[in-house]
């Protein structure tokens, strides 16, 4: 079986997963960072955000991505949304795995253990804390604690790109499988309402998003430009 090896798109390197299985399978041989790749990271990527997705695993998180990865002559690649993913690693590895969660409001994450908990009755939550570190002294305290107690399997919900700059530190002293979730906790909470899912199937979450978040709109032209981009083959 071939290898599977990284696209690069404006110099950022995507894996054409084609189902979020193969990408699971993957991602736990790998023992690496997670990166959800969408237009925004493409066409914004810097030195240093470029260098972290790709020494890692970026993967098509929005369609943007994959519109690429198709404009490139890459087949039967698949969207795979991030706040369903982390979902999937749980499912699948819970058992014989073990988890640590950084990220999101005080009381989202404790609203996220609780609902693990209690899907999952046997999962190994070593240990979580909020996504307000504050100060290189908090920061320093929340890597040693991962280092000591030795997680598999790390979730970090603080947005893009403080989430993989933060798991790129923690990386270098544990080795382990690591997602950045941005808002995921809050979906998982109920705390935010996804789309449903006639939006989500037909890639068009990012227009329900834009309907109940005018303010959106600033972001969304970068997804038109990124569009016209591909088209006159500039990326």
């Amino acid at each position: 079986m071939n290898k599977l090896k990284p696209i690069s798109v404006n110099g950022v390197h995507i894996y054409p997963f084609k189902s979020a299985k193969e990408l699971l399978l993957f991602a736990m041989k790998e023992k690496k960072i997670l990166v959800a790749v969408n237009a925004e990271k493409i066409i914004h990527a810097t030195n240093e955000t470029r260098n972290i997705i790709n020494s890692n695993i970026g993967y098509a998180d929005g369609i943007g991505a994959v519109l690429a990865l198709k404009m490139k002559g890459i087949k039967g690649v698949v969207k795979i949304p991030g706040c369903e993913l982390w979902l999937e690693i749980v499912e699948e590895f819970h058992k014989k795995n073990s988890f640590y969660l950084v990220g999101g409001k005080p009381e989202i994450i404790k609203k996220t253990v609780v609902k693990l908990k209690s899907n999952y009755p046997t999962i190994q939550i070593l240990n979580y804390r909020d996504g307000y570190i504050n100060s290189s002294k908090e920061q320093n305290i929340l890597i040693e604690d991962i280092k000591s107690k030795k997680p598999t399997i790390v979730f970090v919900a603080m947005g893009s790109p403080k989430q993989e700059i933060l798991m790129k530190k923690i990386l270098e002293v544990h080795p382990a499988l690591y997602q950045g979730l941005g808002g995921s906790f809050d979906v998982f909470t109920e705390n935010v309402k996804r789309a449903p899912k006639w939006w989500v199937k037909n890639n068009l979450e990012w227009a329900f998003r834009l309907i109940k978040q005018p303010l959106r709109i600033g972001r969304q032209i970068h997804l038109c430009k990124f569009v016209v981009l591909l088209i006159l083959k500039k990326i």
